[in-house]
């Protein structure tokens, strides 16, 4: 029997700048663009900001399996970033996988 092909992985992170915080936190974020597109799991990295709240970004990523999202949680850059965005901003984050639509 073959193996199954590896399932996308997907993160959706929404982020809500504290008070007086909106420029730190987009600076964080666009500074570790370049270090998690060059994983080598990483398929697409991208931030988004509402257009409704100035103050709100999502970060859009999507990796090649689980594994990929593993090792992102292990860098030095993603580990720089959960030990400052408590103090930046809210967040809601999860991981997806594709749903066949069959």
């Amino acid at each position: 029997m073959p193996t199954p092909a590896p399932t996308l992985a997907k993160i959706t992170a929404i982020l809500t700048a504290r008070p007086g915080k909106t420029d730190e936190l987009q600076a964080l974020l666009l500074g570790m663009a370049p270090a998690c597109r060059a994983e080598p799991g990483n398929l697409r990295w991208d931030v988004w900001r509402d257009q409704a709240n100035a103050d709100r970004f999502v970060l859009d990523e999507l990796y090649v399996d689980n594994a990929a999202v593993a090792a992102h949680r292990e860098t030095p850059h993603f580990k720089a970033y959960l030990a400052r965005i408590g103090d930046l901003a809210e967040r809601t984050s999860m991981v997806c996988e594709p749903v066949d639509l069959g």
